[in-house]
């Protein structure tokens, strides 16, 4: 008998759906929701049905987790916990393991993101206080936050959506915030182990790229325009200083204020000192334009502190447009108001002419900004912000409310007092009520981007179920497997982990699952211990700095090659997936009572 043709369209469009997101940069938001928008108008699904995901408590709950992330983060949170705990080890074993317990500890009930955020800029200097290379440490991190967030229903977005949807499929209850904690923390013990014995032979000796950075004075230089020069009341590109070969102009100090990314039209004053980034032996030539004197300024402008401009340090994203285009034909400045001062990869600052450099996934920019670009970074994606040089300081004082909030929304939930959702949403309102963060900051923690994705994966997974797809490639799974339970379960979790290193895991995740519940009823399984293992195998993403965001995070600032994650990374998947796939039938029998 003929298949159905929503069976084919349904199959068809998340295969293309895979493949626009392996093999492409579009926007992972983007393209689901294109396939939502496919499903609607074909009439797989109804309008409601379409749209219902971004209703789903999994969704709603995950944005209240953001906030609540937001308020320990803003309040300095994860600094009270981690830098009491990580002071002086004795060895490098002994660092990693100081290091990633706290950050498990964290991790399992904040979003990973900010946790690794935060910790980015402390794990730098803590490396040369103990004298560790920083190569060592930043995989670790990541690992840590990854291995936490398993712990707890809470610990990554993942979790939360899993849950959602299989509420919905089966109609169940759902688990509980504990429910797979007792096999989160086997399984991040048996990793953290493995770290602990295997990163100081498996992970490189190098120095990060903060080294790199520390000295701005090396990539930059000063002069003046003379008081009574030619070049005064002639702008940028008339004074001929925009088309410069080795050189361009960042800035400009002009009586004790700071101009940002100047344009070609900004007018020259007399006493105007002029910043430029470069190769800082290009002075001499610079010097000969007519015009222009050495700088006599006490202090550099770059060392100055200035409310107008933010130093900042990102790593570019996958879905960057200026990847593999140089930082001249990308047209930096004017895309995001923004001065490239100097690009490191693979831990080393790249000299020479900056303009002719051509960008890659997970460089290393050291940026001269205005205060705006942050928060515009939120709703473009372009590049993970992993060090803002001039943040303002947490209020330590609310770090103790911060993490009082977020205990009692964990004794609510706990206790069935409220449920996940009205709990998360309590905290949050209450993070906001203390002061905890500001509700600008609440805003700004909420990732659109990942919201979308969620939502729109849901509906692509109710596609999959409702059109019979799901209950196809079901059987192919189980025609693989013979009908054996226990392969059944290891075939589900090798599979979802091999599509969260290629596409987000939230997709891999809300696909997955309604074709692996599709084969439990006609075997007689249990849901629940592959619906643990799609979340697990949907967290366990080590092997590619692609795979995680807190995997490209550390990227740059741990001095990488994309090598280096895959040596570390499959080893730890290997491990992490055997001791799940081998825990998983201890905890929770694989045929239905």
């Amino acid at each position: 008998m003929a298949l159905a043709w929503q069976v084919w369209l349904t199959t068809g469009l998340t295969l293309s759906t895979l493949l626009l997101l392996i093999f492409t940069r579009a926007p992972s938001d983007m393209v689901m929701m294109a396939a939502v928008l496919v499903l609607a108008m074909s009439g797989i699904l109804t309008p409601s049905e379409a749209f219902s995901g971004f209703s789903n408590s999994g969704l709603l709950t995950v944005a209240a987790m953001f906030v609540l992330a937001g308020g320990i983060r803003a309040s300095g949170g994860v600094d009270l916990v981690v830098n009491q705990l990580l002071r002086t080890p004795k060895s490098e074993r002994r660092a990693i393991g100081r290091l990633m317990a706290p950050v498990m500890l964290a991790s399992a009930f904040i979003n990973n993101t900010p946790v690794v955020a935060t910790m980015i800029p402390a794990v730098a200097r803590w490396s040369k206080k103990i004298k560790v290379p920083v190569s060592s440490l930043m995989i670790p991190l990541s690992y840590a936050s990854i291995l936490g967030g398993t712990v707890t229903l809470i610990g990554t977005s993942t979790n939360l959506v899993v849950n959602g949807q299989y509420q919905t499929l089966t109609g169940r209850p759902g688990f509980g915030l504990f429910d797979i904690t007792p096999l989160g923390i086997a399984v991040a013990l048996v990793g953290m182990s493995f770290m602990m014995l295997a990163a100081p032979r498996l992970l490189p000796n190098r120095q990060g790229t903060e080294q790199a950075f520390a000295n701005k004075k090396q990539f930059t230089f000063e002069v003046a325009v003379a008081a009574d020069g030619p070049l005064v009341g002639k702008s940028i590109i008339e004074a001929g200083l925009r088309h410069l070969q080795r050189i361009y102009l960042a800035e400009i100090e002009r009586r004790g204020h700071i101009l940002t990314a100047v344009t070609s039209e900004e007018r020259l004053e007399g006493g105007d000192r002029l910043v430029f980034v470069g190769e800082t032996d290009a002075i001499i030539d610079v010097l000969r334009i007519n015009g222009l004197v050495a700088s006599e300024g006490a202090e550099p402008v770059i060392e100055r502190n200035a409310p107008e401009r933010r130093l900042v340090e990102v790593v570019i994203s996958p879905e960057c447009e200026c990847i593999g285009q140089t930082i001249r034909d990308s047209q930096f400045r004017s895309r995001y108001g923004a001065v490239v001062l100097a690009v490191a990869r693979g831990g080393r600052h790249i000299k020479g002419n900056l303009g002719s450099i051509e960008l890659q996934t997970g460089d290393l920019l050291l940026l001269e900004a205005r205060p705006s670009f942050i928060a515009r970074q939120h709703a473009l994606r372009d590049f993970l912000v992993i060090n803002d040089l001039n943040e303002e300081r947490p209020n330590h004082d609310k770090a103790p409310i911060s993490w009082a909030i977020l205990l009692g929304v964990i004794g609510l939930a706990s206790f069935e007092l409220l449920d996940m959702l009205n709990a998360a949403l309590l905290g949050a309102g209450l993070m906001i009520l203390t002061r905890c963060c500001s509700a600008s900051e609440a805003r700004r923690s909420l990732d659109l981007p990942v919201l979308i994705t969620i939502g729109a994966s849901l509906a692509l997974g109710k596609g999959l179920e409702k059109s019979g797809a799901a209950e196809m490639l079901a059987q192919q799974l189980m025609t693989l497997a013979s009908g054996d339970p226990w392969l059944l379960l290891a075939l589900s979790y090798f599979t979802v982990m091999l599509l969260t290193e290629l596409i987000t895991n939230n997709a891999a995740a809300a696909i997955m699952l309604p074709i692996v519940l599709a084969m439990c009823g006609p075997l007689g399984l249990d849901p629940v211990p592959f619906t643990v293992a799609v979340m697990f195998a949907a967290s366990a993403s080590f092997a590619t700095p692609l795979g995680y965001q807190t995997n490209m995070m550390v990227y740059g600032p741990g001095g990488y090659q994309f090598s280096d994650f895959l040596r570390m990374g499959a080893a730890m998947n290997l491990i992490v997936g055997v001791v799940t796939v081998l825990l998983i039938p201890l905890f929770w029998p694989l045929q239905a009572g």
